[in-house]
């Protein structure tokens, strides 16, 4: 079969040497009718800009909008406070002690004004509740003193007053609980692993190009920092709209992407930069999606890498998107890791770089039909270059063909 098609090529291209238009279809193509369907008003069509599930940088585009039960934020009010930005957290951390202060504060002066202390400032006979609190101001600053454990000496509770003991155990407390919520939620939210996440790179694209006889969905990840992340592990979902046999239309809906669970390629070794591959089979979502088609779909790929910190042991998680624009077909990425003497070399400078690579446009499906020998001749089965003459074209796609069939 690949004989008669180089025959059948090679005679048509010593028949006719005029240049021929660039996008032109080949003489088998335009006498087939079911063939010449013309592509190029759809690929023309100028598409709405998608809107982004994810950002490149992890952050997801949903709102959520009209929630009424809000007391279920409250329930969880630790997570709620960790989860604030951080000029509100540090707002709150602020207005949480100094209303404290400023309660006990109160208290205490109220409790000198209904034992007249303040009626009595000069009277050394007097014994007050606090001794050398004269107003609003100095219990205040004695109501800081009791509840940072500060103490300096000059203001002192005397054993006359049973109600500021009890003032002091109280405020002790409810001290001690403000101490170990403001102070945990910061520390937490000082020790998140979120900025970890930001020296774990990923390519600015997504390729699909052959890889030992197979097209394969392909994108690179890479880690910036000499500390390793532990027992890292990468998934990936396809975000596309789908409307079921029922006519149930399904907005955003997540389809999982094999990147290797079932070999355990997906448990990574993130040492150097490594090519995450997904290989289109029977089943992928991209099974019969051929290079034209791609151009027409409207989709997005979510990627999640997610592992342990090993300074800190604290998960981490990094998220990145592709939406189809940044799907490259018919690339692969360039190589960053070159062997020096006595150590290994990453050039993060060529990470994101992408070279053409010969790469038939068919669909997954129709190549592994091709390699049986269950299908046609493909008319176009490598992108063509612009740059090229249409003559060397033709004769590369027949031996490109010819070594794919044999």
């Amino acid at each position: 079969m690949a004989r008669d098609l180089r025959v059948s090529m090679e005679q048509d291209l010593d028949g006719d040497n005029a240049p021929r238009e660039p996008k032109r279809l080949p003489k088998q193509v335009r006498e087939d009718a079911s063939l010449t369907v013309d592509r190029s008003y759809f690929l023309s069509v100028q598409r709405m800009p998608r809107q982004r599930y994810m950002e490149k940088d992890g952050k997801c585009n949903v709102h959520h909008g009209n929630v009424k039960e809000t007391y279920r934020y409250f329930s969880d009010m630790f997570t709620t406070l960790v989860d604030l930005k951080w000029h509100f957290s540090l707002f709150i951390f602020t207005l949480v002690y100094t209303v404290t202060w400023l309660f006990f504060g109160f208290i205490w002066w109220f409790i000198a004004y209904l034992r007249g202390d303040l009626e009595h400032l000069g009277d050394k006979n007097w014994v007050p509740c606090v001794e050398n609190l004269n107003g609003f101001v100095s219990a205040f600053l004695f109501s800081i003193e009791t509840e940072t454990t500060i103490g300096y000496g000059y203001r002192v509770i005397t054993e006359k007053c049973p109600e500021g003991i009890v003032l002091l155990l109280i405020q002790a407390i409810l001290g001690s609980i403000v101490n170990a919520l403001m102070v945990g939620c910061m520390f937490v939210k000082i020790s998140q692993p979120k900025k970890r996440a930001e020296t774990l790179m990923f390519s600015n694209n997504a390729v699909i190009s052959l890889r030992d006889e197979k097209l394969c969905l392909m994108f690179r990840v890479g880690d910036l920092r000499s500390s390793h992340i532990v027992e890292a592990s990468i998934r990936a979902k396809l975000i596309k709209s789908k409307q079921t046999k029922e006519g149930e239309f399904i907005p955003l809906n997540q389809t999982d992407i094999n990147v290797g669970f079932d070999t355990g390629d997906d448990r990574l070794f993130l040492v150097s930069p490594l090519i995450i591959s997904h290989e289109i089979n029977e089943k992928s979502p991209f099974w019969e999606m051929s290079h034209a088609e791609l151009k027409m779909e409207d989709f997005e790929i979510v990627v999640i890498l997610e592992g342990m910190v090993e300074a800190t042991g604290m998960t981490c998680q990094a998220r990145c998107s592709y939406v189809d624009t940044e799907v490259l077909w018919g690339h692969r990425f360039t190589p960053v890791l070159t062997l020096e003497k006595g150590f290994y070399e990453v050039d993060y400078t060529s990470f994101h770089d992408t070279y053409e690579t010969p790469t038939p446009i068919c669909s997954a499906k129709s190549l592994d039909m091709i390699q049986r020998g269950e299908y046609p001749f493909h008319p176009f089965p490598f992108p063509q270059s612009d740059e090229e003459s249409q003559n060397g074209a033709a004769a590369s796609q027949v031996a490109d063909l010819t070594s794919l069939l044999d």
